[in-house]
């Protein structure tokens, strides 16, 4: 008696010691995630992603239907956007880099949504304990592999194990020939041993198309916890945004019923109690019966999941985009407003992705044009200026003192470059991608379109001649036209159309500063050679080449080069 005494007593010790760590380590796990989204708030990411992190990051845009705008693959190439993510994704669950990525890629054209957007972010940025109990339960929406959560639930292989009906057979003959054994023992336990064998074998054979459906499943349920645990919260501002999961919610709730008994199942192979278990599923198909109602289940509710996909990864991308703002210097939520012409207004804008940044401001309506030397600051200010209306119309922020303009379709044509895949050159690119923003220009849309060094890609006589016409063109009342260029021609023959612009830099003896200052005006200065002598080029070299422009600038013709010395 003393000895069975003792070893209930060991026993209840090893259980309580087993439940005292258990409970440790779910404190310490806790402990560590709250410590590590208070020193993530307000800090730069330091995320390191790859080629394929964005491939499966950018699926849940790309793969889904879409409506109206959008910003396309050159665009957004063009502008570096992929860097700019990576400055805003502070996300902690599995699908909020995802739907942020989809929120700047889709700019919206209603005040309301971005205004409900900026309240969001305020809130979340005023009440530090709510957006960390948020955020706590956004981190529970976790991926397994390299697969994002909406891929792995968007299922498009078939499903090799049979059908539900031929399971719930194997289920009934197992008991049947249970009652069959029960009744009649001798030749009942030929049967039952006979139907024990081929439920086994059949089991087996079709275990491993189960497994490969675990994580989607999990995934399925792990949005539905989170979703849960959110409107228990009751936070009256996130009603708007929850009201999208709503109906996922309600079509999905058979799906977490008894879901254990697929989702247990290879977790369960320690104890007795998983043992039994396993042989319970191997003998009846249980856990395959329910399988086929999870697997329907969730193909047939595809659209809700990716409203839970979205609602979700919405509110934590919010949170996200409020940890953006306190990362700025300063910021300023966006003025919308209608004219007859496009145009717009930015005060002290800033490119977000510079360290110490040249802020400038400009007014413009119908076309500007930007001349200036190499490595002036062209390209980067013609680049702040689209990302900037991207922000103002996705994430309701502008790196500027104050941005005042229409709703904008936002397209570029900049960072080109040959096609290999199709053999096509540098050139057909060009004017593929110039033509889309001609395209557009006549939808009657309000259009920002942004071009650098047009036409680059041909000889410079037909360049400035079909590039003067493409940029004329380009100018409609609903258009605010950006073009950057080295051809100082195009700056007079456009002058009806666009007002110029340039930056400048000041030469020195050994060195060539650049304020990055915009200035009204076309350019006056050039620094192309000078940076070749800098640099260490041959001096009769960088001579004969200085002489070569003044004898142009005097005769306006070249002359034959002479034999190198």
């Amino acid at each position: 008696m003393s000895e069975t005494v003792v070893g209930i007593g060991i026993i209840a010790l090893l259980l309580l010691s087993a439940a005292a760590v258990m409970l440790s380590e779910n404190k310490r796990r806790k402990l560590f995630l709250q410590q590590k989204l208070k020193n993530a708030w307000g800090q730069i990411p330091d995320r390191e992603y790859t080629y394929e992190d964005f491939h499966h990051i950018s699926q849940f845009f790309h793969k889904r239907e879409k409506e109206g705008f959008f910003i396309d693959d050159i665009t957004w190439n063009d502008l570096d956007m992929d860097r700019i993510f990576m400055l805003l994704n502070q996300t902690f669950s599995a699908v909020g880099g995802d739907c942020l990525y989809d929120i700047l890629r889709k700019p919206v054209f209603e005040e309301k949504e971005l205004k409900y957007r900026n309240r969001l972010m305020l809130f979340f940025a005023k009440n530090q304990e709510i957006r960390e109990q948020v955020q706590t339960i956004l981190a529970s929406v976790r991926k397994s592999g390299s697969n994002s959560i909406y891929e792995n639930i968007h299922v498009t292989t078939e499903v090799n194990i049979k059908g539900k009906n031929v399971q719930i057979g194997f289920c009934s003959a197992f008991f049947l020939s249970l009652l069959v054994f029960i009744l009649a023992p001798n030749p009942g336990v030929f049967l039952f041993l006979l139907v024990c064998v081929v439920n086994i074998g059949a089991y087996m054979t079709q275990k491993q198309e189960v497994d490969a459906y675990l994580s989607s499943f999990r995934n399925v349920l792990q949005l539905l916890e989170a979703y849960k645990k959110l409107e228990k919260l009751k936070i009256p501002e996130l009603e708007a945004a929850m009201a999208r999961g709503i109906p996922a919610q309600k079509r999905l709730a058979g799906f977490q019923k008894r879901s254990s008994l697929v989702i247990d199942r290879s977790s369960t192979g320690g104890g007795l109690e998983g043992m039994l278990m396993d042989y319970i599923r191997m003998l009846t198909h249980i856990d395959l019966i329910k399988f086929q109602d999870m697997m329907k289940s969730m193909k047939e509710n595809r659209k809700e999941l990716e409203e839970l996909i979205y609602t979700l990864g919405y509110i934590d991308s919010m949170i996200s985009i409020a940890s953006f703002r306190e990362t700025l210097p300063y910021y300023t939520c966006p003025e919308f407003r209608e004219e007859k012409r496009a145009y717009m207004d930015v005060e002290n804008l800033y490119h977000p992705l510079i360290e110490n940044p040249v802020a400038n401001s400009i007014s413009a309506k119908g076309g500007i044009l930007v001349t200036g030397s190499n490595a002036s600051g062209k390209s980067t200010f013609l680049k702040n200026i689209a990302i900037n209306s991207i922000f103002a119309q996705t994430i309701y922020t502008c790196t500027a003192s104050s941005y005042c303009a229409p709703y904008f379709q936002v397209m570029t044509s900049m960072a080109l470059r040959d096609d290999l895949g199709s053999g096509e050159s540098y050139y057909i690119v060009e004017i593929r991608s110039l033509k889309r923003i001609l395209d557009a220009a006549k939808s009657g849309e309000n259009l920002l379109c942004i071009i650098d060094e047009v036409l680059r890609g041909t000889n410079t006589i037909e360049r400035i001649g079909a590039s003067s016409q493409i940029l004329a063109h380009i100018c409609k009342n609903n258009v605010l036209s950006f073009a950057a260029t080295h051809d100082i021609e195009l700056s007079y023959m456009l002058q009806e159309y666009y007002e110029n612009y340039h930056f400048e830099e000041e030469v020195r003896e050994k060195d060539v500063v650049f304020n990055y200052l915009l200035k009204k005006g076309r350019v006056t200065t050039r620094n192309a050679i000078r940076l070749l002598e800098m640099i260490g080029y041959d001096k009769t070299l960088i001579e004969e080449a200085k002489r070569a422009v003044e004898e142009f600038e005097a005769s306006g013709s070249w002359k034959n080069v002479e034999k190198a010395r």
